[in-house]
Order: C-alpha cells, then sequence, then structure tokens
C-alpha cells in the first residue's frame, strides 16, 4: 500500500525537489541531507563529537528479506483479545463503543514495530528473543493509545469513516466517543502502571502530552515559508512519531540500563515515525478512499498544510495565500490538489 508514496518521495529527492527537501531538513535533523559520505556505508561526514557517522551494514542483493508481519506473528496473536481484556466493562453500550476498532482490522503497524524492537534488543542483550511480560504490555499499550487518539481525531475533524467503515462518533455521536476514547486512555493508563517501572511510565507519558501539543499545533501555520515545514515535523513528530519513539525507548528500558541503547530505540521509532507520516501525507493524493480506509483530500479539506502543499507551494507561489487561509475560499481545496497532483508527476 505505501510503495507508491513512497515512490513519489524517491522523485522528490532525486527530481523536483532534492535541494529544498536538503535544506528544509537541515534545522530539524541536525544534518544536510546532502551531505558527502567519505567512508563507504556510512551516512554523513562530520566528525564533531556527538554527530559521528553511524555504521551501516550492507546487504547482499540476493539476501532474502524477512516478512516483519510474519516475525512478529506470534507475540500479537493475542493482541486484541488482551485489549478487550483491558477494556472488560458490564455496560453493553460502553464495551460496544470501546471494541469497535479492535475487531482485527487496523493493520497494527506501531505494536508490530515495538515487538520487533523489544526483541532485537532481547538478542542484543544476550537473551532470548522472547518478549518479556512487560513489553509484549508495551505493544498493547501502543495501539490502545493510538486508537483512543483515533476516536478524538474524529471528533475533532468530524470524519465520517475510519479503517474501512463508519467512524465511531458517526454511529454513536460525539459525546458518546469522547468518552469511549478517554475510557481506552484510562485503562492503557491501568495497564502502564501495572508494568511496575517508573521510567517506563514517564516515558509513554510523554506521548500524551505530544499528543495533546501537536494537536494544538495543528490548529495554526506559519506565516514564514522557511519555517512551515519545520513547524510540520515537529508537529508530525509530536502527533505520530512520538508514539512509536518513546514505545521503542520504554521497551529498551526493560532490557537494558544503558541509556546510548535507549537513544538507539527511540531515534529508530522517531525517524521511522516521521517516515511513515509523510507517506501517509501523500498517499492522502496519490491513492482513493478505499484503499485508504478513510477519506481522500481530508487533510485539504480540514484546511490542512501537509508535506506534499509545502513543497508544491515552492513550484506554485500562489499556494502560499491558500495556506494561510486554510483552503477557505470557493476552489482552493481543488486548485491545490491540482497543483499538488502536478508536482508529484513531474519526476514521471
Amino acid at each position: 500500500m505505501a510503495a507508491p508514496g513512497w515512490r513519489h518521495i524517491t522523485r522528490w529527492r532525486r527530481g523536483c525537489w532534492g535541494t529544498a527537501v536538503s535544506e528544509t531538513l537541515w534545522p530539524v535533523t541536525g544534518r544536510s541531507a546532502s551531505s558527502s559520505a567519505p567512508f563507504p556505508g556510512r551516512v554523513g561526514g562530520s566528525s564533531e563529537p556527538g554527530n559521528e557517522p553511524l555504521c551501516c551494514r550492507s546487504t547482499h542483493s540476493d539476501a532474502k528479506l524477512e516478512d516483519p508481519f510474519t516475525l512478529a506473528q506470534k507475540d500479537l496473536t493475542t493482541l486484541y483479545d488482551d485489549i478487550k481484556k483491558e477494556l472488560f466493562i458490564s455496560r453493553t453500550e460502553l464495551k460496544s463503543l470501546c471494541d469497535y476498532y479492535f475487531d482485527g482490522r487496523g493493520k497494527a503497524i506501531r505494536p508490530i514495530i515495538v515487538v520487533l524492537m523489544a526483541r532485537a534488543l532481547n538478542i542484543h542483550s544476550e537473551r532470548s528473543g522472547d518478549l518479556l511480560p512487560g513489553q509484549k504490555a508495551i505493544a498493547m499499550i501502543t495501539e490502545m493509545i493510538h486508537t483512543a487518539s483515533l476516536v478524538h481525531d474524529d471528533v475533532i475533524d468530524g470524519s465520517d469513516a475510519r479503517r474501512g467503515k463508519r467512524s465511531l462518533n458517526e454511529v454513536w455521536g460525539e459525546k458518546k466517543a469522547i468518552l469511549a476514547g478517554d475510557f481506552i486512555l484510562s485503562a492503557a493508563s491501568m495497564a502502564l502502571a501495572r508494568i511496575g517501572d517508573i521510567t517506563v511510565v514517564k516515558v509513554l507519558s510523554q506521548v500524551i502530552e505530544d499528543l495533546v501539543r501537536g494537536e494544538f499545533m495543528q490548529l495554526g501555520s506559519k506565516e514564514n515559508e522557511n519555517e512551515r515545514f519545520k513547524h510540520y515535523l515537529e508537529k508530525t513528530f509530536k502527533k505520530t512519531a512520538s508514539l512509536i519513539a518513546n514505545s521503542c525507548k520504554a521497551v529498551s528500558i526493560l532490557v537494558s540500563s544503558d541509556p546510548e541503547v535507549h537513544e538507539i530505540a527511540y531515534q529508530y521509532g522517531k525517524n521511522v515515525g516521521i517516515a511513515f507520516q509523510l507517506v501517509d501525507d501523500v498517499l492522502d493524493f496519490t491513492s482513493g478512499a478505499q484503499q485508504l480506509g478513510k477519506p481522500s483530500a481530508a487533510d485539504l479539506k480540514l484546511g490542512l498544510a501537509t508535506g506534499p502543499v509545502l513543497f508544491a507551494c515552492q513550484q506554485f507561489p500562489e499556494l502560499h495565500a491558500m495556506i494561510m487561509r486554510r483552503f477557505s475560499s470557493k476552489g482552493d481545496v481543488d486548485r491545490a490538489w491540482q497543483y499538488v497532483l502536478k508536482v508529484l508527476s513531474c519526476g514521471e
């Protein structure tokens, strides 16, 4: 499903917007995307303390790549059943509300990443690859926090579809949807407390704060075009990548006391999370509603300028005024849509 998005992002880097991407990512990553790499198999060329080149292991072209879904399957077979046990409640309607999205139809991308990170860390620490009970609980909690945030997002955005079916707020109304999201979040907090590690509790509590701050950031936009993409990436981190980054860090804390290992796990989750959202934002323009499981062009209709729009603004400056008025004038959404598609197709 993500292949079309990755193909377009490759075009951005190699085609129309290579320089722009390098310049824009610099303030966020701390290093230029176009930095030279003087050593084979290394990324970046700086020798400054704290910014050493990272070593990358090459993969032979004939090496068999394992399917991550298959690798994590054993540890996730009971994921949704475990979540439903956490959400057990005698009140029938609330139970139906809370179970609505835990029907096994979700991709469970976040728990898969957490499980694979945990297994890698366990092997690295000379243990078996099997998950510790606390690590398995973190994978479950990650999915619960994510789903609770989707329930609240759909209320805020007025969305009527999610995961290929009517959204929870469309079925039961906004008030009950908000309460269901709150209940899922409270159940996740209880499960988190039972892990019994105060550092893990602090790390995953940060996710809740970031989700709220990210939502507030999404309500605004930067007047300065040079600051706009930095604002977008920071918002993307808080709303999407923070959960993955801090969940990866949390499972590392349970198996290692080395702060460097914690940071590696965190940075991996952070970058995967941001990349995931960048692709998702491209798919909003390149995929239909049936593929996405939600309406396409949803962000534009909500007045939001995501990565593809911000990049297109460099080629079509008239988008700047549309962004500032949040695509509220008649015809703004359609025109912005066409501009983005023109830029996405420039590498074809």
